[in-house]
């Protein structure tokens, strides 16, 4: 029970942070912050990543190239160029590096307005530290893990990020639905309740409106994430726009 418990706080910690801070903040900035609260989603980011923290700067800036180039050649993560997952996420990690490495000169229109906390990404963003979050992990299930298959979980833990980065780009542009076929590349809302990855397998609604909050469009879909915004907004931690907090 203490394993179950551990991994679906970190599954869904580190989603919850990577659609909040990552996507919808710092890619899309559908809501405004104080640079406190800023800050402070910084660190909470980091720790429920661990080991598989994803610098905001160059995740916003691939974020902004994906959508810019979807489905082309030019995007970062398309799944319609590549056999498999695998394929696939090795693309991005090795265009995500360069972008942390600024290797990639994006452009400003794909730079701008983009939080950045140099001193803390750079701390954060240490092999070091990675190691060090993957010890955590074994130590945990050395002490709590009472069968041998649950070390199994671990590479998930190890991966977090990236996980849930090749669930969302593999089968949110190949499996499910579309309510548009206007959006001029081939995303999918993969689930109609999105509670595997909060909201973020909404990606045609996601393609045709990329900076509405709220994922979900039609009356039977349902974006998790989004009522914790409102909520958020209504605690003066976020601000949405008023056109945002009125939508369905």
């Amino acid at each position: 029970m203490v394993i179950a418990i551990f991994f679906i706080t970190h599954w869904f910690g580190s989603l919850f942070f990577q659609t909040f801070f990552l996507h919808r903040y710092g890619a899309h900035k559908m809501f405004s912050m104080k640079k406190f609260w800023e800050r402070f989603f910084y660190i909470s980011t980091y720790i429920f990543q661990g080991s598989s923290f994803l610098n905001p700067r160059a995740y916003a800036v691939m974020h902004r190239l994906h959508h810019a180039f979807s489905d082309t050649e030019r995007d970062p993560h398309s799944p319609h160029f590549f056999r498999s997952v695998f394929g696939m996420m090795w693309k991005t990690k090795q265009y995500y590096l360069d972008l942390v490495k600024n290797k990639i000169k994006p452009g400003e229109n794909f730079t701008k307005n983009i939080p950045r906390w140099e001193s803390f990404e750079n701390f954060a963003d240490g092999w070091g530290h990675r190691v060090l979050w993957g010890i955590g992990y074994v130590t945990f299930y050395y002490f709590f893990a009472t069968q041998w298959w649950m070390f199994l979980l671990l590479p998930c833990h190890f991966l977090m990020g990236p996980i849930h980065g090749a669930i969302v780009n593999w089968a949110g542009h190949k499996y499910g639905y579309r309510n548009f076929v206007d959006t001029n590349d081939k995303s999918q809302n993969t689930l109609a309740f999105d509670f595997l990855a909060l909201g973020e397998l909404f990606q045609n609604n996601h393609h045709k409106y990329p900076s509405r909050p709220n994922f979900a469009v039609r009356f039977f879909e349902i974006d998790p994430v989004y009522p914790v915004l409102k909520l958020l907004h209504w605690l003066h931690i976020i601000h949405l726009s008023s056109g945002s907090t009125q939508e369905a």
